[in-house]
């Protein structure tokens, strides 16, 4: 049988894996202008770090999580989402006596969903979280993180802010109480998930993608309605700091996100130029996760974007690959491009040899490498102590001294 990848993963090379490292090299530098600092957590953790934080009853643990027993019969899975992971950190290193933490993180994610574009089992985010701060403000930072991300990457008119408030636990008990209400009688309508939603967390029904459950939500009560004094506070402090921010957004009632632990601003920058995955960052606030885990009492808030999804969006790098192709016309040449490799390698200055093939064949090779110079050197060129240079986007080739090749290099 022919070795392939799994169902719902691929390989990444070239100009993919160039844009993959740039979109995570760029969120890194504009995280460290937020001062928020790296975080690694492992691949896989405990079953448990998942099933207490999203929900029994969610899709991710109940369809998509990739869990398995090891040899010492613990209950592992692979991670499916980095916030849980990142507060789990938090307790296990005894962090949470120096508040607040503002952590980012980025790196593979595995879920077992059906693969369809920008959607795959092993798939690539990168996010934050700001534990510790109650207030506003914090929601608002991490908002203006995402917005200056998206700008940065150009990519502000593919996008739109939508928010909405979920409340706190008082708000969040009243509402559930007027959707079952609503519910109810629609329960032999819904879809057979829903259907158990509405026993375990109604909530999630507000999340559905089946159509005949759209419907009849459509009309269901809005968190609006059953908001307590203190929750609106808190939403209009959020909105009229985006505003002072000039950060568009757009309220969205229907915007409950799918995860348990999740109270008071909620938000997505959804895009129209994907499809059906139109979600590329998510977030909100989770006043009530870290405790749920076992630790003191913390607030949070925070977001996770897809690399996979904002690639599509780029396209394709913003920088050319740029790498000097060092070119022998001697067959035998190594010993002439050896110390010149070496050379421009030590000074920062990125280069290949090309190895087979008469002097057309290489500098067709380093074309196609997409090489942003030639350096050609054979027995004439070392006797007078001069390299060639070819520029390979516009053809102009110069003589160059020897002891002026770094210089020059530099200079261009």
């Amino acid at each position: 049988m022919k070795l392939q990848t799994v169902r719902g993963t691929r390989d990444l090379y070239g100009n993919e894996a160039r844009l993959f490292r740039e979109i995570d090299q760029g969120f890194s530098r504009i995280a460290a202008l937020y001062d928020f600092q790296e975080m690694v957590t492992p691949i896989f953790e405990f079953t448990n770090v998942f099933k207490r934080t999203l929900g029994e009853a969610s899709d991710i643990v109940t369809k998509e999580m990739y869990t398995f027993e090891d040899r010492s019969g613990d209950s592992l899975t692979l991670r499916p989402e980095g916030t849980a992971p990142v507060a789990r950190a938090t307790i296990s290193n005894s962090m949470l006596r120096d508040l607040p933490l503002k952590y980012f993180y980025s790196g593979p994610m595995f879920r077992h969903e059906r693969p369809q574009k920008g959607r795959y089992r092993q798939f690539n985010q990168f996010g934050v979280e700001l534990i510790g701060v109650d207030q506003p403000i914090a929601d608002i930072e991490v908002l203006a993180l995402a917005q200056q991300f998206f700008k940065e990457f150009s990519l502000l008119d593919k996008v739109q802010l939508e928010i909405n408030t979920i409340g706190d636990l008082e708000s969040r008990k009243a509402f559930q109480e007027k959707l079952v209400a609503y519910l109810t009688p629609f329960k032999n309508d819904l879809s057979e998930d829903s259907q158990t939603r509405l026993e375990k967390n109604p909530l999630r029904i507000l999340d559905s993608k089946d159509t005949g459950d759209q419907k009849i939500t459509a009309s269901a009560p809005q968190f609006s309605d059953c908001l307590n004094d203190a929750s609106k506070k808190f939403f209009d402090q959020v909105t009229d700091g985006l505003n002072q921010l000039s950060i568009g957004f757009e309220i969205n009632p229907q915007l409950v996100r799918g995860l348990d632990y999740y109270n008071h601003t909620v938000f997505e920058f959804t895009t129209t130029a994907l499809g059906s995955q139109n979600a590329v960052l998510s977030g909100g606030r989770y006043d009530n996760l870290i405790e749920t885990m076992g630790g003191q009492s913390t607030p949070g808030v925070g977001w996770a974007a897809g690399t996979d999804r904002l690639a599509l969006l780029l396209e394709e790098p913003s920088t050319k690959h740029s790498t000097i192709a060092v070119i022998s016309t001697d067959p035998t040449g190594d010993q002439e491009t050896l110390p010149i490799l070496n050379e421009l390698r030590q000074n920062g200055i990125a280069a290949q040899p090309i190895y087979k093939g008469n002097i057309s064949k290489k500098m067709k090779k380093a074309n196609k490498r997409e090489c942003s110079w030639s350096l050609i050197i054979g027995e004439s060129e070392k006797q007078k102590n001069i390299v060639i240079l070819k520029n390979l986007s516009n053809g102009e080739q110069k003589e160059i001294p020897r002891p002026e090749l770094i210089t020059f290099l530099k200079e261009q």
